[in-house]
């Protein structure tokens, strides 16, 4: 059973930095095509970042381009979000999510495995 379980969120202010981390088990994590989402109260599911299938080229949405950073350690099966700069239209809660096909990186539609969230808040 794949399971994805993200950390690391919490509360920041304005200007601030965080890293929100996701380990994945019960998959090969080299193999799995990763990316990050947001959901904002009241708002859609949004992609944030993502990997694309070969896992060297990375996507950005164009609000957090230039501030958000994503990464992977494939020895610890694990994918990070390092998102400094932040403001407080980034509160929201960050889901890590994995596809298992050569589909759009940027449509949530295309992952198969989602994790439960962590909440991020910025604020003063």
């Amino acid at each position: 059973q794949v399971q994805l379980v993200e950390s690391g969120g919490g509360l920041v202010q304005p200007g601030g930095s965080l890293k929100v981390s996701c380990t994945v088990s019960g998959r090969t994590f080299s193999s799995t095509a990763m990316s990050w989402f947001r959901q904002a109260p009241g708002k859609e599911r949004e992609f944030v970042s993502g990997f694309g299938w070969t896992g060297i080229d990375s996507y950005y949405a164009d609000s957090v381009k230039g501030r958000f950073t994503i990464s992977r350690d494939n020895a610890k099966n694990t994918l990070y979000l390092q998102m400094n700069s932040l403001k407080s239209e980034d509160t929201a809660v960050y889901y890590c999510a994995a596809r298992t096909s050569r589909r759009t990186v940027y449509s949530g539609n295309s992952y198969d495995y989602w994790g439960q969230g962590t909440q991020v808040t910025v604020s003063s």
